[in-house]
């Protein structure tokens, strides 16, 4: 968590020295942070579909949901120091009232996620119920990039799509893995040999 802080704040601190702390170089940071924020993200997002899916050779990616999660709301705390520094600055809203609202959901669902994997909140959370919570919660994170990575550039255009285009190949095949693992079903229980 605190190597995933760090590099987000120098990615973020890099891209303002070089572009500026205006509306602009923080523009740029933003970008660089979420892209590494959903770096992060996807392997907590699509881990455990991948290692349902294509077997145990991943199972150690699936094992690891937790921390990637974790490094994902940390890194992400940088990204949105940046949204509070833009909106400081900015003459107008940077983002609709629509947009802010996915976003402000998004970023909820990211700490609340945070907090439950805490053992003694994770306890409270367990079970059904919890499981419902973590993959509503997961959902909505994942459906914020796919909105930024996706449907906005198609909607508003991009000048420069290959900016754009690994993310959302990633935000479309990490939805499309986890709806496949989920259609799947859960592994049959292997019957114990007989003697």
């Amino acid at each position: 968590m605190a190597a995933a802080f760090a590099a987000a704040l120098a990615l973020a601190l890099l891209v303002l020295a070089a572009m500026g702390a205006g509306e602009h170089g923080t523009v740029a940071a933003l970008r660089a942070t979420g892209r590494l924020s959903f770096l992060l993200f996807w392997p907590a997002y699509a881990g455990g579909a991948l290692a349902k899916l294509f077997g145990p050779r991943l199972a150690p990616l699936a094992r690891r949901t937790r921390s990637f999660g974790l490094s994902f709301a940390a890194a992400h705390l940088v990204h949105l120091g940046l949204v509070v520094w833009l909106y400081r600055i900015a003459a107008r809203p940077p983002l609709s009232p629509d947009m802010f609202a996915l976003f402000t959901v998004a970023a909820a669902c990211t700490y609340l996620l945070a907090l439950l994997s805490a053992p003694k909140l994770g306890n409270l959370a367990a079970g059904p119920a919890g499981r419902i919570v973590r993959t509503v919660g997961l959902e909505c994170i994942a459906f914020a990039f796919l909105v930024d990575f996706v449907i906005t550039p198609l909607r508003f255009g991009v000048r420069r799509p290959l900016e754009y285009l690994p993310f959302a190949i990633l935000a479309i095949l990490g939805a499309l893995l986890r709806l496949t693992a989920a259609v799947r079903g859960p592994e049959p229980r292997r019957q114990p040999a007989q003697q």
